[in-house]
C-alpha cells in the first residue's frame, strides 16, 4: 500500500517537470534556433553578433546543469515569492514583441523557475548555469557603448601605426585612420575589439569554472586581467595586418581575415591563449605556494 501511495505523488511531480520542460521549449527553442542561425551564419544584426560565444556558452551551461541534477533533487522543494514577480516580468518581456525584451525573457523565465521550484538554493545551485546565459542573450549592450570606444580606438590606430613604421611600411596615421599605399584604412567602433573582448571574457569565466578555481580570487583576477590584454594586443595585430593587408592591395587577403574564416581561425587561437595562460597562473601560484611551504 505504501507503494502504491508514492507512485501516484512520483508520477504527478514528474509530470509537472514534463509540463513545464514542454512550455519552455514550446517557448523558447525557436528563439535560441534563432540565435545560434544568426551567430553561425552571421544573418543577425550586429550588435547580437557580439553574443556569439553563446554557441559554447548555453551547451556548457546545460551541462553543468545536468551534473547538478542530484544536487538539484536533493534541495527542499520551497518557494520564493520573488519567482512569481521575475515571472511576471519575463512574460511581459516576451510579449512585447521586442528582439531585446524577448532575450532577456529567457534568464528570467529560468531564474524565477529555480525560486520556484528550489527557493534560493535552488538559484544558488544554478546561478553559475544562469549567469551564461544572460551573458549570451542579445541585447544592445554593445550599441550602448560603442560610442565610448574612441579613445579604445586611437590606442588600436597609434599602435598599428608604430608596428607598421618599425616594419618600414610608410603609414600616416590621424585619430582613428591610418593611411597605407594611399588607400585609407578605419578603426571603425565595431572594429575596436569589443566582441573579442566579450568573448574572451565569457571564455575566462568558463575555464575558471571548468577548472573549479573561480572562488580563488587571486586566480580569477589575473585570468580576467590577462584575458583584456590578450583581446586588446590581438586586436591591435588583427588591425595592423587587415591595413598592411588593405594598403599593399591584397584584398583577398584582407577580406579573408576581415569577413571570412580567418576571422574566425584567429579568434579560435586568441581563445586558445586564453586556455594557456590559465595553465600558466594555476602552475606559477602552485610552484609559489610550494616554496612557502618548504620555507615553513
Amino acid at each position: 500500500m505504501e507503494i502504491q501511495r508514492k507512485l501516484p505523488v512520483l508520477w504527478e511531480k514528474q509530470l509537472f517537470n514534463l509540463i513545464i520542460l514542454a512550455l519552455l521549449m514550446v517557448l523558447y527553442t525557436p528563439l535560441i534556433l534563432h540565435w545560434c542561425d544568426g551567430w553561425l551564419n552571421k544573418s543577425i544584426d550586429i550588435e547580437h553578433e557580439y553574443f556569439s560565444h553563446g554557441i559554447i556558452g548555453l551547451p556548457y551551461a546545460a551541462y553543468i546543469t545536468w551534473l547538478n541534477r542530484q544536487k538539484w533533487q536533493n534541495l527542499e522543494n520551497i518557494s520564493h515569492p520573488l519567482a512569481l514577480l521575475l515571472f511576471v516580468a519575463a512574460a511581459l518581456c516576451y510579449v512585447t514583441g521586442m528582439w531585446d525584451l524577448v532575450n532577456l525573457s529567457l534568464p528570467l523565465m529560468l531564474a524565477g523557475l529555480c525560486l520556484w521550484l528550489k527557493g534560493i538554493p535552488g538559484l544558488r545551485l544554478h546561478g553559475f548555469a544562469l549567469l551564461l546565459v544572460l551573458l549570451s542573450a542579445p541585447n544592445a549592450v554593445p550599441y550602448l557603448i560603442a560610442p565610448y570606444t574612441l579613445p579604445l580606438q586611437k590606442l588600436i590606430a597609434s599602435t598599428a601605426g608604430f608596428i607598421l613604421v618599425q616594419l618600414g611600411i610608410n603609414v600616416t596615421v590621424e585619430e582613428i585612420y591610418l593611411a597605407v599605399g594611399g588607400r585609407l584604412v578605419e578603426v571603425a567602433p565595431y572594429c575596436a575589439g569589443l566582441k573579442m573582448l566579450f568573448t574572451t571574457l565569457y571564455v575566462a569565466l568558463m575555464v575558471l569554472h571548468w577548472t573549479d578555481t573561480i572562488n580563488s580570487r587571486r586566480k580569477t583576477i589575473s585570468l580576467l586581467s590577462g584575458a583584456i590584454f590578450i583581446s586588446v594586443a590581438g586586436n591591435i595585430i588583427r588591425n595592423t595586418l587587415l591595413t598592411y593587408f588593405h594598403g599593399t592591395g591584397n584584398e583577398e587577403a584582407f577580406i579573408w581575415l576581415h569577413d571570412s574564416w580567418g576571422g574566425d581561425v584567429y579568434s579560435a587561437c586568441l581563445l586558445g591563449l586564453v586556455v594557456v595562460f590559465h595553465i600558466k597562473i594555476v602552475e606559477k601560484i602552485k610552484e609559489k605556494q610550494l616554496v612557502e611551504t618548504r620555507k615553513n
